[in-house]
């Protein structure tokens, strides 16, 4: 049974006294762990009214919010952890079955696993080999309660818990050394290690923890919403003829206007006008139309209010600004020669910065107070422009004939004026025009004769090509002729090699004169092929000549630099050794 799991194995989890001969001791130790010291027979070592469950920050990453940490110090739940530069001190620990000798307070403090999510579960190992589950329960009852105890054969075992504070408790036996009763014993003493263990039963109690959490805090961001949310605005009735003739007194009173606007427009979006309907709408519309004097009598007296603010803040900024005169007129004379000489450098000093400050002050607020004056000056220039409507309404038909007619050659004559101008304009331009006309035709007859010289090298250059050109298509023809004239001849002498083999054949002569014949064939072949050379290069003596030619340059092309002619002749008697 054990085997199958912790959450399988029920123990009587009933409290063990202590006894414990040092209650000083005991108590050091126990503020050391930043908790409240407990009684000396029967009481665990800390209460659990001031232990609250951990809370885990990964709460976010599975529902997408922030919740709020319970154990944050300063919320009054828990209280404020010591300070870590307060080294901790261990004291002995006496049990009934063992005592627990504390660790050297100069070693590091032992090292401990991640902690796992909901850790509920301890591994304590370096338990002395002859260590029962009753000796271990009695140890580490007195951080909590205990749900379960997995025993190995070997000197280890876990531990489960039923609250995550009382694993944090069981990690502060870490290092102590535990011996059963006064055995001097190996098998009777052990060092103890206890870790952060991960078991399945305290992961799943933690998710579930962690999903009620959740949907608490998403219950509770939804009821601040939903708190929060404006109200919805009121329901637009129908229309009847009871509810137009209540929108219609809604209408004429000015405080429900705003109200009663709305539900005309919506009325009237909605198709509610017919034939029958129309005039009743027609009086709700004029009705509506009746507020605009009221409005604009409101605006006017907005404005009026405005004005005098505006006043009564122009009069306020030329107060202050007759203030810093008289400030910057102190500091002006104080800085003369007579006053000047009597401050300490320091006092100077200080005087020179208060009055550039004051100036830079001053200035800004004169440019300030002329931007107000020229904005007055506009508005009143606007004023007198602008033409009051009352006063256009009381102009005579004769004055306006009057003042049309004066437009009207004012008009003409300021479009003679606007031809006179074209016309000088146009004038100006082509006296321009020609101007830039000489010039530029100089420019450009400096142009055409560089082209035209460029032209002429370049019709020479095409003349000599041309020539060329004519010379190489004559030495071509002239070879085609001698090919041609070869070939005959190869022909004609083929012809009769093969006669001359037919009687040799019918003859009986022998192949001595049949191979005469072939020498004699071929020297004529030589003889003509000679006689072609001749004629193309007559420079040349024989072929041989022509192919020690085309060799040496062939060498001489791939030493560009020159080469000694030793090099030359040995380079030639390893193709020929006649040479």
């Amino acid at each position: 049974a054990a085997a199958d799991g912790l959450g399988s194995i029920a123990i009587d989890t009933t409290q063990l006294n202590m006894s414990v001969t040092d209650p000083t001791a005991w108590a050091t130790a126990m503020n050391n762990l930043g908790m409240v010291p407990v009684g000396l027979a029967g009481q665990q070592l800390v209460t659990d009214s001031i232990c609250v469950p951990g809370f885990d920050p990964s709460l976010s990453m599975m529902t997408g919010i922030t919740p709020i940490n319970p154990m944050i110090p300063g919320m009054g739940l828990v209280p404020p952890p010591p300070p870590t530069d307060v080294p901790v001190v261990k004291e002995i620990i006496h049990c009934k079955s063992c005592t627990l000798f504390p660790p050297n307070p100069n070693l590091p403090p032992p090292s401990t696993r991640e902690r796992p999510p909901g850790c509920k579960t301890v591994f304590v190992g370096g338990l002395p080999e002859n260590a029962t589950e009753e000796i271990i329960q009695e140890v580490f009852e007195q951080c909590g309660d205990i749900t379960a105890i997995r025993k190995s054969k070997k000197n280890f075992c876990h531990i489960r818990f039923a609250e995550e504070f009382m694993v944090d408790k069981a990690i502060y036996l870490s290092g102590y050394r535990m011996r059963l009763g006064s055995s001097t014993d190996k098998k009777d003493s052990g060092r103890l290690h206890v870790d952060f263990a991960q078991a399945r039963d305290d992961f799943y109690e933690w998710e579930c923890k962690q999903r009620m959490l959740a949907r608490e805090e998403r219950h509770r961001r939804k009821m601040e919403e939903d708190r929060l949310r404006p109200p919805s605005p009121p329901a637009i009735m129908h229309y009847s003829e009871h509810e137009a003739a209540l929108l219609a007194e809604k209408l004429k009173d000015d405080s429900k206007f705003s109200e009663a606007i709305t539900v005309l427009l919506t009325w009237i979006e909605r198709g509610e006008v017919n034939r029958r309907s129309a005039n009743q709408f027609y009086s709700m519309v004029q009705s509506a139309n009746s507020h605009v004097r009221r409005l604009m009598n409101e605006k006017a007296a907005h404005e009026q209010e405005m004005e005098q603010a505006k006043e009564s803040f122009k009069n306020a900024l030329t107060g202050i600004l007759t203030q810093f005169e008289q400030i910057v007129a102190v500091f002006n004379a104080s800085t003369r020669q007579k006053a000047w000489d009597h401050f300490s450098k320091a006092q100077r000093k200080n005087i020179d910065i208060w009055r550039k400050h004051s100036e830079e002050l001053r200035n800004a607020h004169s440019e300030q107070l002329m931007g107000i004056r020229r904005e007055e000056e506009m508005e009143m220039s606007d004023d007198d422009s602008g033409d009051n409507p009352s006063k256009k309404l009381r102009v005579d038909d004769s004055a306006l004939a009057a003042q049309a007619y004066a437009l009207k050659e004012e008009n003409d004559s300021l479009r003679w004026q606007l031809d006179a101008y074209r016309n000088e304009v146009e004038l100006l331009k082509q006296e321009k025009g020609q101007l830039f006309r000489t010039e530029e035709s100089l420019t450009k007859d400096q142009q055409l004769q560089f082209l035209q010289q460029t032209m002429q090298g370049m019709q020479q250059q095409l003349l000599s090509i041309q020539e060329e050109l004519n010379n190489k298509k004559s030495e071509l023809e002239q070879a085609k002729e001698e090919q041609t004239h070869t070939q005959a001849m190869l022909k004609v002498l083929q012809e009769q090699l093969k006669s001359a083999k037919e009687l040799a054949e019918i003859n009986g002569h022998d192949e001595s004169q049949a191979n005469e014949i072939n020498v004699l064939t071929v020297a004529l072949v030589n003889q003509d092929r000679e006689k072609n050379s001749e004629k193309r290069s007559p420079g040349l003596k024989s072929e041989k000549e022509a192919l020690l030619i085309g060799i040496i340059s062939t060498f001489l092309h791939v030493h560009p630099f020159g080469a000694n002619i030793e090099y030359l002749w040995s380079y030639m008697q390893q193709l020929d050794s006649r040479v």
